[in-house]
């Protein structure tokens, strides 16, 4: 059985060029348009791994990612963090917030299905 990720991104663009690149892999996409819309959406179902962007309206991916960790059925879903932030300080917070991967963008889909891999082990 394909495994599902969710990507959270404000970008439709960004959410279907790595949705593109998971479905090709053999991947299910789940999609959030910000925090607030992927949280809604998450609804118990089982979601192997989460991407998401860290600058979005309504709630911010740092914002998303506590709230996740806070919930029971997603607490140890692996998170990337696919970002063009690139301060050091906002990926310590990631880091400190349970994410375990930090990807910029522009990023190469290969690589990005490669960490989903490694991520994503039975």
């Amino acid at each position: 059985m394909a495994k599902t990720i969710m990507i959270v991104d404000d970008s439709a663009s960004m959410r279907r060029v790595v949705g593109i690149a998971l479905k090709g892999a053999g991947y299910n996409v789940l999609e959030g348009s910000d925090g607030a819309d992927a949280l809604s959406k998450l609804t118990g179902q089982k979601v192997h791994l989460i991407i998401s962007d860290v600058h979005m309206p309504n709630m911010d991916g740092l914002s998303f990612l506590k709230a996740i960790k806070q919930h029971p059925d997603y607490k140890f879903t692996p998170v990337i963090m696919l970002t063009t932030e690139s301060a050091e300080a906002k990926k310590g917070e990631g880091r400190a917030a349970g994410a375990r991967a930090w990807v910029s963008k522009p990023f190469d889909p290969p690589k990005l299905v490669d960490a989903v891999q490694r991520l994503c082990l039975p």
